[in-house]
């Protein structure tokens, strides 16, 4: 399928989803978000596809929204259809919910809507150069994807509170210090490394995978004993999948294992 403002990319098992709008730093457009929740779907239904990742071209991930489609959808929009907010809402919320790791690969600048977008990713790994930021005081614009809402859950209060007033843009390194960033590495070598990383999860159980991630994002807003009743519920569920007996077979035998995802 040939796409307007992304490229997608199988490499091995890992989906690659590269902002593809350069012109414009890979400012997200309605365009942009009909094709991203399109890939996105398919991603989740392909059970050959183990993580995804996103990222960008050019000299940036992500420079936010696209003001002036913004402002040309929300009062042109006709009843019974999506604008720009709400389609923006569905991705993140695919992003967020994708049942297999999801890896942001920031190449540049990721701001306001692009910060928003590597916040529902499961990992970030960072170029050097890289900046980040929020960016939306800078311009009057309110954030609508987790900028104040899920920023200071990420970060901490008073570090969100600072980026979403001042407008700042921060290096890679200092979100690395912060918490948002994973893991820095020197910008030739962003590709190879998340590469390396698809490799390693993708050798992993699916199955183990997607429960982590659903637990690990419900404890979030979840007191410690209604986690840990979470957490008991799928590992009573998990003792009787084949993964499960398939990994202790494997350790028995000394050999790796070769999980199904069930």
């Amino acid at each position: 399928m040939q796409y307007e403002r992304i490229q997608f990319e199988r490499r091995g098992a890992g989906a690659w989803i590269i902002l593809d709008s350069p012109k414009n730093m890979n400012s997200v457009s309605s365009t942009m978000l009909g094709e991203l929740e399109s890939v996105l779907k398919e991603c989740e239904a392909d059970s050959s596809v183990k993580v995804v990742v996103l990222t960008g071209t050019g000299s940036a991930f992500c420079a936010g929204a696209d003001l002036k489609n913004v402002l040309s959808s929300l009062s042109s929009s006709e009843p019974g259809t999506k604008d720009f907010l709400e389609m923006f809402d569905e991705v993140c919320s695919l992003l967020r919910k994708m049942p297999k790791p999801v890896i942001a690969a920031v190449n540049g600048l990721a701001l306001a809507g692009g910060l928003e977008l590597l916040m529902c990713c499961d990992i970030v790994y960072a170029a050097e150069s890289a900046k980040m930021g929020d960016a939306h005081s800078n311009f009057g614009v309110f954030p609508g994807a987790g900028g104040a809402a899920v920023l200071p859950k990420k970060i901490g209060l008073n570090r969100a509170k600072y980026l979403l007033f001042s407008g700042d843009f921060l290096s890679a390194a200092e979100m690395e210090r912060f918490g948002l960033v994973n893991k820095v590495v020197a910008d030739g070598k962003l590709v190879e490394e998340v590469e390396n990383f698809v490799e390693k999860l993708a050798a992993k159980s699916p199955l183990v995978l997607r429960r982590m991630k659903e637990v690990a994002n419900a404890s979030v807003d979840q007191t410690q004993d209604a986690a840990l009743r979470h957490e008991m519920l799928h590992l009573r569920q998990h003792v009787r999948s084949y993964d499960l007996a398939e990994g202790l077979a494997a350790f028995a035998e000394k050999r790796k294992p070769e999980f199904k995802g069930y």
